[in-house]
């Protein structure tokens, strides 16, 4: 198994060094991450509970794909690399949605969240060894969802970011109706 390599960045987000995965959970160092939410075309969005294999956080609903940002990699080539390598696709018109600093509830991860519209259906060709099973939520039940099931951490904390950011997004038109 090859060794993973991530940047260690500071408090700004801004490279200091690299470590290997293990020095950098063990000592809870400061470091990369993405998250990619997909919502199809009614707006639902889809959500992969993680393999019962994985090292952290196992059959815990999480964002649709996520991972590591690799050591020297853009914050957008691990999105795009994450997104095919868990669900079997390419990703078509990623868009960087917001960004969450560091924190505990991160697992001290910077995370740039992506969201991506797939008009695509179900043709996903999720990777065994990272997802257990994908399901399509509206808001609401991700909401229930949250309150009945495991659910990954940096999901818990990013999703009402997420909801409100989407939420604004629809209000904007009715908003400019508005403005003189």
């Amino acid at each position: 198994m090859a060794v993973e390599m991530y940047d260690v960045v500071d408090f700004q987000d801004e490279v200091i060094g690299q470590a290997t995965r293990e020095r950098i959970h063990a000592e809870g160092l400061r470091h990369r991450a993405v998250h990619v939410l997909v919502r199809d075309e009614k707006g639902q969005v889809w959500l992969q509970r993680r393999s019962r294999y994985k090292r952290q956080h196992p059959l815990c609903w999480d964002s649709t794909c996520s991972g590591h940002v690799d050591a020297g990699e853009s914050y957008l080539m691990a999105a795009e690399r994450e997104f095919e390598e868990e669900l079997g696709v390419k990703a078509r018109g990623l868009r960087a949605i917001f960004k969450l600093d560091a924190c505990e509830e991160t697992g001290w991860e910077f995370v740039w969240v992506y969201e991506v519209r797939w008009l695509g259906g179900g043709d996903f060709k999720p990777n065994e060894e990272e997802i257990e099973a994908l399901g399509v939520f509206s808001f609401d039940e991700v909401e229930g969802l949250m309150k009945r099931e495991a659910v990954a951490p940096a999901f818990r904390y990013l999703w009402p970011f997420y909801r409100l950011r989407v939420e604004q997004q629809q209000m904007r038109p009715l908003m400019q109706r508005w403005v003189v």
